[in-house]
Parts: structure tokens; sequence; C-alpha cells
């Protein structure tokens, strides 16, 4: 097997570079948290660590329990997602010396914090959004912030801070975030895809309720019984009032999954590494 590419995340952003990576002919593992809280499921290959598998258009992703059986899903055509929130994965690509071989290690969760783990442990260290600095804690950042930049490249220094406000969609911006009212299990009163009305009870959380702000489509929410925070985001309603959306990958993510395919693209011993 030629070698390989690790993502840690496997949320939407995340799910949306390995959709272009994986259509770009590379092989791919993905890491995840035992319960990622992730909202877009529908377009997130950590869903797998749900449901066992995740189809996001058209490509599947299997829940794998351990680094042998990723590799025989790979050779199946599919994409393994593995739960190791440590990134143990990394010391069975060192110890492997007759298998494959990481070539590129891309940060995608978000964390918007430095990361744990050191450049050099991998050729080349991609890291997304902020949090991360190029030359100092990977070899390339890509911006995550929409506008003029995103989706770009950065060899050196950081990306755009953190604004801490939601992209607009269709005139709405924070507001079409929800947001837990307290700390406690959720529980989803609506499906993903379901048109909601201006006050509907969406959700939940240790017995508050958590309403659509507005007409649209409950575009993404966590899942029932997990334990979240106060403030923590729990779901997203789509003012476009399109139920396709839910299961179509981001303009957003699109974007970025480009950038990192071009970082990779830019190194030319990658090249003959990664495609056979």
């Amino acid at each position: 097997m030629a070698s390989m590419i690790l993502i840690r995340g496997g949320g939407d952003l995340a799910s949306g570079v390995a959709l272009r990576l994986y259509r770009a002919g590379l092989r791919l593992l993905i890491t995840e948290l035992p319960q990622p809280l992730v909202v877009r499921r529908m377009v997130s290959f950590a869903e797998a660590v749900y449901s066992g598998q995740a189809n996001v258009e058209g490509v599947r992703a299997r829940l794998v329990r351990n680094f042998k059986q990723a590799l025989e899903v790979i050779e199946m055509g599919d994409v393994p997602v593995l739960v190791d929130p440590g990134a143990q994965a990394l010391h069975a690509f060192q110890s492997n010396g007759t298998g494959p071989h990481l070539e590129v290690l891309i940060d995608a969760r978000m964390t918007k914090r430095p990361p744990e783990i050191e450049m050099d442990a991998a050729p080349l260290f991609i890291g997304l959004g902020p949090g991360f600095v190029a030359g100092e804690n990977c070899h390339a950042v890509i911006e995550t912030n929409r506008g003029h930049l995103l989706g770009r490249v950065i060899w050196q220094g950081a990306p755009e801070s953190d604004t801490g406000v939601p992209e607009s969609v269709a005139q709405h911006r924070s507001d079409r975030v929800l947001r837990s009212p307290a700390a406690g299990a959720l529980q989803a009163l609506a499906e993903i895809g379901e048109h909601l009305l201006p006050g509907q009870v969406v959700a939940t959380v240790n017995g508050q309720k958590v309403l659509a702000p507005f007409q649209g489509v409950l575009r993404g929410i966590v899942h029932s019984g997990l334990n979240v925070q106060p403030g923590a985001k729990i779901g997203d309603v789509d003012p476009r009032d399109d139920p396709r959306y839910c299961t179509l990958v981001s303009d957003k993510s699109l974007a970025v999954g480009g950038g990192v395919l071009e970082a990779i693209l830019s190194r030319p011993e990658m090249r003959n590494l990664l495609w056979d």
C-alpha cells in the first residue's frame, strides 16, 4: 500500500477536506473522539462513530477498531474512522516498517488552540484555522475564515483570528446557531432536514427548551443523549429552507479542502509517494 494521510477530526469541515482528498485518489485515515459533538451529522464522517458507517456525498466511511482493520477498509475502497483522541495511530505508522508510511498529518479538529503534537510528527503537517502558526507548530495553515482569503495556504505565519461570530446565511448570523441553555443531556425533538416554524421546540437540555429562532430547515443537531455544556453549539437552522443543503458539503468545506490539496501537491516529493 502506498503512503497515507491521517486526518484528526471528522466534523463537517474535516469531512469536506477528506472528501476532496479521497476523490483525488488519496488514502485516508480519520481519527475521532469517543463521542463527537458533531452538529452537521449528515455531512460528517464522524457519524460513523455512532452508526458504524457514514455516507457523505456517495463516499462511505466505516468505523474500525484498530490500525490493521483501518488498512483493510482502505483496501475495500472506503474511509476508515478510528476512535483515537490521542492520535496513537501515529505510533502504528512509526512502528509498522513494512506497511504504509504517514506522509501528511492534517489537524482538522478546529479546536482553535495550538496542537499538542510536534510539527515533525509527519513530513507535512497541515493545520486548519486559528491556533496554528506555519513555521512554528505546523508546516502549513489553511485559512478557514470566510472572505477573500478562505482556503488559501499559509506557509509562514498565522491565519486570521477567530471572530467568534458565525458566518452569515441569508442575513442570519448568530441567531441561526442553536446553543445549549444549560448543562445536561440533550434530547432532540426534531429531525435533521425537518421544516421548522418560529418558536418550535427543537430540543431540550436538562428540561429546558431550545426553540427555533425563525422559519427554516434544521441543518444539523448533535446526537440525543449527549451531555452538553451551557452555551455549546448544539444545532444549526438554515433560513434558506432547502433540505438538500443538509446532505451537501458546504462551499467553505470544499474551499478549505482545495487548500489542503494544493498544499500537498506543492511538495513535489509527495506526488510519487501518495499516488501509485
